[in-house]
């Protein structure tokens, strides 16, 4: 029983290292006071600052209750193997072995060193070039984050979506929360590039079609990126429904830009104008935050135009002909089950990336 007991002993030891270096008391501590301020009744006289705080202690129960369990697991078989009981030992091998494995899941957690990686993540995706492959191949990249979403345990909701008549989309953004969110889809960052059999071809040549991805993580009050309303030009502009129908054309659309570092966001998904400017001001401020962290600025005045995220060089290549691999260009992952990876299966190329960017 004595290598058993090594083996306990040694991981409790990791499991302790491991969550000093997330500085596991104070993600405890803060849980603690967002639980205390969520039981004061009078947190819910405003709803809305009562459900942001319930939904980042909801979050952060995701990061602390699993390190709180296996804890509490290994010493629980810890103390059961002092009894000594050899009858019992195939049943301690057997948790053994799962605690190591739920270990090196929990790890991963380790892997996000940034200072928003637990943040949520606001994802526009926006069609390139080749025409309605390119549209379509954003209609691709959005299911994939969709269902990543919903095999990780995420939420997604969709703040705004332009189809085309014909196929895809031309732009989606997505807001999804969940567990470190914004420090696993930040590898996603870049420009994508498809190439595959047209099925809007006639001959059925090869296309290559691209659509780029700006992750951007969430800001939770207005407070943490201050914008001079000076900088801002904002435009109303007609928003156009389902069917032409008159009732669902209004003059709600917006569009905001900031004037400095020419950033442009446009909503026009709700039927509210006020709804709309909202929602336009929390992505422009994500894309400010977002640039501040790029060019390592250290005010919104420092910033220069132009240098967020662009057309440059792909990230990934995804091939569905005349083979099947999809490949990151930075780290070099790779994945032949081109279909897995659309389907969700991303987790291998955010581990990389993340691995790579520590180093």
């Amino acid at each position: 029983m004595q290598p058993l007991k090594k083996r306990i002993q040694t991981l409790r030891s990791e499991v302790e290292q491991a969550k000093a270096a997330l500085d596991f008391a104070a993600l405890e501590q803060e849980l603690a006071a967002l639980d205390e301020r969520l039981n004061q009744p009078e947190i819910w006289h405003n709803p809305d600052e009562a459900q942001a705080l319930a939904k980042k202690a909801a979050s952060l129960r995701q990061t602390v209750e699993p390190w709180q369990t296996l804890s509490v697991q290994l010493m629980d078989i810890a103390e059961l193997m002092e009894l000594g009981d050899d009858d019992l030992l195939p049943e301690f091998e057997a948790q053994v072995v799962a605690l190591e494995q739920e270990f090196t899941q929990r790890k991963t957690d380790l892997l996000f060193s940034g200072p928003y990686d637990n943040r949520e993540a606001v994802v526009r995706i926006s069609a390139g070039v080749g025409g309605l492959d390119a549209q379509d191949f954003a209609a691709m990249l959005e299911r994939m984050y969709l269902r990543w979403a919903e095999k990780s345990g995420m939420k997604a909701d969709t703040l705004e979506r332009s189809t085309n008549d014909d196929a895809g989309i031309k732009t989606a953004v997505l807001e999804i929360s969940g567990p470190f969110a914004y420090g696993k889809l930040r590898s996603e960052n870049g420009v994508h590039r498809l190439v595959r059999l047209s099925p809007f071809n006639a001959d059925n040549l090869r296309q290559t079609s691209f659509a780029l991805v700006e992750v951007l993580p969430k800001i939770d009050t207005p407070d943490e990126i201050a914008i001079d309303p000076n900088d801002l030009r904002i435009d109303v502009y007609r928003s156009g429904g389902k069917g032409g129908q008159g009732v669902n054309t209004t003059d709600s659309a917006v569009r905001v830009t900031h004037v400095p570092t020419g950033i442009t966001v446009a909503i026009q998904n709700e039927r509210s104008q006020i709804q709309n400017k909202e929602t336009a001001l929390k992505i422009l401020r994500s894309k400010l935050l977002a640039m501040k962290l790029e060019q390592h600025a250290e005010t919104l005045s420092d910033l220069r135009a132009g240098e967020s995220a662009n057309w440059g060089s792909q990230i990934r290549n995804y091939v569905l002909h005349p083979y099947t691999l999809v490949k990151d260009t930075r780290t070099k992952h790779e994945n032949r089950n081109a279909q897995g990876v659309l389907d969700g299966d991303i987790d291998g190329f955010m581990t990389a990336y993340l691995r790579e960017s520590r180093g």
